[in-house]
């Protein structure tokens, strides 16, 4: 159907055919144009190809995937109550995600699991503030975690916040009034104070 980038008429898209099925397709149809033939696969047209071979390769992709969720799930099975550093890979309204340092293996922080707060989700900022203690957690924001629980059917991981290790905490301010924002990591440039500017 062509290219627009390339603004070319015909075009097609090929690697190596070992790979994936639709690629040995084009070698077969390259082949045979090659000798001034014209390959047709039988019983079938091109487009239902196209759409048969794109399902079962996300089929294969899910499979992988559940394959190695399960292998994950079963590695930190025998790790409950260990404790590891992670970076905040997401944050929403019902926690954060935590990828733990050099495995790639993520897993939940239920927002109970966060401390005894109130916290507000501002989704523009990717973060969890909290209304008493103003403590923020924040995408890309560092914090140590336990291993909670493992679900092996449902290949999830839940984790909680390392107590031991402490987590940002609005340190000094008097109780009963508003806690000024605590960040585990330094935020953009338009989030910090003005330079000469101290903080209060």
């Amino acid at each position: 159907e062509g290219h627009f980038g390339l603004a070319f008429d015909a075009y097609t898209h090929f690697t190596s055919p070992i790979r994936r099925y639709p690629d040995l397709l084009v070698h077969r149809a390259i082949k045979a144009a090659l000798t001034g033939k014209q390959y047709k696969p039988s019983d079938v047209s091109w487009q239902q190809l196209g759409v048969h071979t794109s399902m079962t390769e996300r089929r294969a992709d899910e499979a992988s995937r559940d394959v190695t969720n399960w292998l994950k799930c079963h590695y930190m099975s025998d790790r409950i109550g260990e404790s590891f550093a992670g970076t905040i890979s997401g944050v929403t309204s019902f926690g954060i995600f935590v990828t733990l340092d050099g495995l790639s293996i993520d897993g939940l922080v239920h927002i109970t699991e966060l401390g005894r707060d109130y916290f507000h989700f501002e989704p523009t900022r990717h973060a969890l503030i909290g209304e008493r203690t103003g403590v923020v957690f924040q995408l890309a924001g560092r914090v140590r975690v336990k291993v909670a629980r493992v679900d092996m059917e449902q290949t999830k991981i839940d984790f909680a916040l390392d107590e031991e290790a402490g987590t940002p905490a609005a340190a000094g301010t008097p109780p009963g009034s508003a806690a000024r924002p605590v960040f585990a990591e330094p935020l953009s440039r338009e989030s910090r104070p003005p330079k000469g500017k101290a903080r209060r």
